[in-house]
């Protein structure tokens, strides 16, 4: 039985909820202000990326129900998906101290390790290297700094949305060309979900996404990234190059942050698309700068390095070698210019 007819449904479940949400945001004056840490001048209702939480979780919950997505990785993804969306929620309505923030990130990634069966193997130039239990350190903390760093990067009108949706798309065809069809449905579903709440939240954006949508999408790409690694070593590098504008400039900020003694733990401006927002004036040149390097520079290397033999290890220090240039150039993690207007 075809179930493709799913995909435009839960697209438009996403796309229905978040009209839900923005009209309760706006009756409950849920508003996020702009302050001198903001890139936005004008109030905005926050909190949508929770249609994209209800909407992928009901999708999971198909997939598992039709023998398309396993008990594990249903129990994985959706567990701890919904562990940090709650945090995630919560905090978005009040405030949650740091070090209890990070104690429910830790468990909820400990929580996707234990049904996933670990960090698989890592082949690195042709050696399989089994990291047995150091790859549960390892990818516990793999997966804490995936889903902070998304939260760090969902600064501006629509990045995080376009950046989820080419990383999704892009896998999902890697997925169909190794023949991994079964793989498909999940990058897929969550794509369409995050493409609802995206009518809402393209520049200039109609509501945010928030901490809950956020952190959810954080874990939950991790945690497809490791399902996928488990089918085929090589998907793995397949994904931290899919992922890279993120990964490059969050990590690069916070070293340079980190160096300069700053509380890395408090908020900024000071990210290189930030940067970049604030000298083009605009929202809309980034984001959609995003979508295209993604299209046509991380995609391709993914594809060599899926397809074509090129190593994992050489095929990510060949696609974030220009990302890391764009850092440099755009000033990530400098100390920030004061506001200028809201």
């Amino acid at each position: 039985m075809s179930y493709w007819w799913f995909i435009p449904v839960i697209a438009g479940v996403s796309l229905f909820f978040t009209a839900l949400l923005r009209r309760y945001a706006l009756s409950r004056s849920l508003m996020d202000v702009p302050n001198e840490r903001s890139s936005h001048s004008i109030a905005t209702p926050r909190g949508g990326g929770v249609a994209i939480v209800v909407a992928f979780l009901l999708a999971l919950a198909m997939l598992w129900l039709v023998d398309r997505l396993s008990s594990a990785h249903f129990f994985g993804i959706a567990g701890a998906g919904a562990l940090v969306a709650l945090i995630g929620f919560m905090d978005d309505h009040g405030h949650i101290a740091a070090r209890w923030r990070l104690l429910g990130h830790f468990s909820g990634a400990a929580w996707v390790l234990y049904w996933l069966g670990g960090l698989p193997p890592i082949v690195v130039f042709g050696v399989n290297l089994e990291l047995s239990w150091f790859g549960y350190l390892v990818g516990v903390f793999y997966l804490v700094w995936l889903l902070n760093l998304y939260n760090f990067m969902d600064g501006i009108d629509g990045i995080a949305s376009v950046e989820a949706i080419c990383a999704c798309l892009g896998a999902s065809l890697l997925y169909w060309l190794a023949g991994l069809d079964g793989l498909i449905w999940g990058p897929l579903l969550l794509a369409a979900c995050v493409a609802g709440f995206l009518y809402w939240n393209f520049p200039p954006a109609k509501i945010f996404m928030g901490d809950a949508g956020s952190g959810f999408l954080g874990i939950v790409l991790g945690g497809l990234s490791l399902q996928a690694a488990w089918a085929s070593a090589p998907m793995l590098w397949a994904w931290l190059i899919l992922l890279g504008v993120f990964i490059v400039d969050a990590t690069y900020t916070l070293f340079r942050r980190l160096l300069r003694g700053d509380k890395v733990y408090e908020a900024h401006r000071s990210h290189a698309y930030q940067f970049a927002s604030r000298r083009f004036g605009k929202h809309l040149p980034i984001t959609l700068a995003v979508g295209v390097i993604n299209l046509f520079w991380l995609l391709p290397i993914a594809l060599c390095v899926t397809h074509f033999g090129l190593d994992g290890l050489l095929g990510v220090a060949l696609a974030y070698a220009p990302l890391i240039a764009l850092a440099i150039k755009f000033r990530a993690g400098d100390l920030e210019a004061p506001a200028i207007g809201g």
